[in-house]
């Protein structure tokens, strides 16, 4: 969801100096009432109206050792997300490793010189 424009904010700002109670401010704006009270309250501890900036959500748990995964990946890319968690004693599940490897748009390339499925009927 998009962030509230800076001048609905330094209106609900406004609305709040001017006396009216936070329900009544949010049901005017049609914002809920909590984000008059968060904005209120970012302007108490900030002396500011915008936005948070940045990313929202949690670091991803290899964000530190990326490089890491990069380069064993480019030494050995037929290898799978559980074979490189092993080698560089990540810590993490093989599925975190897995998914680390697909938001850095890197991919499996199966080695040419393996045999033939032998499972697989021709």
């Amino acid at each position: 969801m998009r962030a509230f424009s800076a001048d609905i904010r330094s209106r609900i700002h406004d609305a709040c100096l001017q006396g009216e109670s936070t329900s009544e401010v949010a049901e005017r704006f049609a914002v809920s009432s909590a984000f008059v009270r968060r904005l209120l309250q970012r302007f108490r501890e900030t002396c500011s109206l915008c936005p948070k900036s940045g990313k929202r959500g949690p670091t991803p748990k290899l964000a530190a050792r990326e490089h890491e995964l990069r380069a064993a990946i480019a030494i050995t890319p037929d290898a799978t997300a559980a074979e490189h968690n092993r080698r560089l004693n990540l810590g993490v599940s093989d599925t975190t490793v897995w998914r680390t490897i697909r938001r850095l748009g890197l991919t499996f390339k199966k080695s040419r010189s393996q045999q033939a499925n032998k499972n697989v009927p021709m």
